[in-house]
């Protein structure tokens, strides 16, 4: 009886997968049948806040070949530029732009970021489906009170619930536009174009000749892509969600607000990330990369039990009153700045590009060099300190609230700049670390680091604004080469000349230049530091 029993079940199931796998036959049959068409698009509906949406796959051929810019709908006909695709802002316009204009000269970076990383990826786009009688108040499609009769997308579903479905995307009669992603939309374009041509124009952001191509050879012989895997860039599919110009029952004004006010909405929600943030996620700048690991690994840095945190991992910048040493962003720079001198490569070839992720002995090696910097940095007095000191103390200046040292190797771009010079004289000069780490613990020993916004410190007038009494970036080229020279680095005559005449116009203030005593003196009369020993 039981033998009969799992027999008959065996027999059931059996029936059941081949039941099952007839029907999968017969739908993808049906599909294939109905996806020949090159004027509908397999899509699911979707709704949210009321708008309806369809949302889909392309290939970036179609994608580059059908959609258009947003400026180029025909209410803003008016005030479009053809030459450079963007919307020309007057008074008559700026209530119906929905589009920030068009950067022409990223076209080429992200050309190149499609062409050449393989794991490259845009995510989806979204575009409104117009038709030709949205424009034309006298059409059919309008009724008496000027409210559309039908919406502009034709969509059939083909299942009970209407939530898979067939999208008409017919060229006869629907005209496609990117209302988020025309910069997406424009990188794709140049791709078709460089694989069609072997060439492409680059352009400022204006869209004017910048006088220089890119070229498949260039590509090609550059990033070692094969010619095959640049033909089939064409037919990489990229994500696309559609909503109508027009809804049924809508007129023409509340269709154009609600499609401006989607554009809005989306780049509102879509906050850009901070440097710091950046630097938190890429996997493929090698700086950012060794910056991360030493941040969490090193005991000046790494997070300790009963320790206020060393790092400020979001902003770009330290407050007075905080008790972070420094922020990821300025780790990142100190590691691109110190380690570019060994591993220049590391960099992108062109400003714009995302960089190629270095091969991971090159990584380990690299944060290998970078802990031994901050193995000797560690050992510097200042740093010392803090075995039991607070950074705000150390940081702040003196007229500050509650006071403090003003100690330059507490602010970031301070950091930078030493990190900069450090890596000139090790990798560039052929200096011993420990020879320079002599130097400058004697230096600070002597105070070199403290009380910056004296006039009694070489960085015054350098790192630190005494008129705006705070800490100045534009110095930091200057900080760099006094470190350098400083610690015997710069030898060549007209270099340290025009270093001498840098440091006395850094100290000149509303025309008045101040010596290292406080005192007014003549720009000549301002020396050099002494060079140590």
């Amino acid at each position: 009886m039981t033998d009969s029993t799992n027999e008959l079940n065996s027999q059931l199931a059996n029936e059941y997968l081949e039941r099952e796998n007839k029907d999968k036959q017969v739908l993808a049959l049906l599909l294939e049948r109905f996806l020949e068409k090159k004027d509908q698009i397999l899509v699911q509906k979707t709704e949210m806040g009321g708008t309806e949406a369809y949302v889909g796959s392309v290939t970036l051929e179609w994608f580059a070949g059908r959609v258009h810019f947003a400026s180029g709908l025909p209410l803003l006909q008016k005030k479009y530029n053809p030459e450079t695709e963007n919307i020309e802002i007057d008074a008559d316009s700026i209530d119906e732009i929905q589009q920030r204009p068009v950067d022409w000269s990223r076209q080429a970076p992200l050309v190149q970021y499609l062409a050449a990383r393989k794991n490259h990826k845009f995510p989806a786009v979204l575009v409104v489906i117009n038709q030709p009688w949205v424009d034309n108040p006298k059409a059919a499609e309008w009724d008496s009170q000027g409210r559309a009769k039908k919406a502009t997308t034709d969509f059939i579903p083909l299942d009970k619930d209407g939530k898979v479905g067939l999208l008409n995307i017919s060229e006869d009669n629907v005209t496609i536009y990117a209302l988020d992603g025309q910069h997406r939309l424009m990188g794709v374009q140049g791709l078709m174009e460089l694989i069609k041509s072997g060439k492409l124009q680059r352009y400022k952001k204006d869209k004017t000749a910048d006088d220089s191509f890119i070229t498949l050879s260039d590509l090609i012989e550059k990033y070692q892509v094969e010619p095959a895997y640049l033909q089939n860039l064409r037919q990489e599919k990229i994500g696309i969600e559609f909503i109508c110009a027009v809804n049924t029952g809508e007129t023409h004004t509340e269709a154009k607000r609600r499609v401006r006010s989607i554009f809005v909405h989306v780049n509102l929600m879509a906050a850009p990330l901070t440097k710091g943030q950046l630097a938190q996620l890429n996997e493929d700048d090698g700086f950012a990369i060794v910056a991360r690991k030493i941040a969490v690994t090193h005991p000046l840095l790494e997070q300790k039990p009963n320790r206020n945190p060393r790092v400020n991992w979001n902003s770009a910048t330290v407050a007075a009153n905080s008790t972070v040493l420094t922020t990821l962003q300025a780790l990142q720079d100190m590691s691109e700045r110190y380690l570019g001198q060994k591993f220049p490569h590391w960099k992108p070839l062109e400003k714009g590009l995302i960089p190629m992720r270095p091969e991971n002995e090159e990584i380990q090696e690299g944060i290998a060099d970078f802990r031994l910097l901050f193995d000797n940095l560690a050992n510097l007095p200042s740093y010392k300190v803090l075995e039991h000191e607070e950074t705000t103390v150390l940081r702040r200046f003196y007229f500050e609230k509650d006071g403090g040292e003003g100690n330059m190797l507490f602010r970031p771009v301070s950091q930078v700049a030493l990190a900069q010079a450090l890596g000139t004289l090790v990798f560039k000069k052929g200096f011993a670390l420990t020879d320079i780490f002599k130097k400058l613990e004697k230096f600070d020993r002597q105070g070199g680091f403290s009380g910056m916004e004296y006039p009694q410190s070489l960085w015054y007038g350098v790192l630190y604004d005494p008129n705006k009494k705070r800490v100045q970036v534009v110095g930091k080229d200057l900080a760099v080469k006094l470190f350098i020279y400083m610690l015997g680095g710069m030898t060549e005559k007209m270099e340290v000349t025009a270093l001498r005449k840098a440091l006395a116009n850094a100290r000149t203030i509303e025309e008045q230049t101040i010596g290292f005593d406080g005192k007014l003196v003549k720009p000549q009369d301002v020396g050099l530091p002494v060079i140590l020993s």
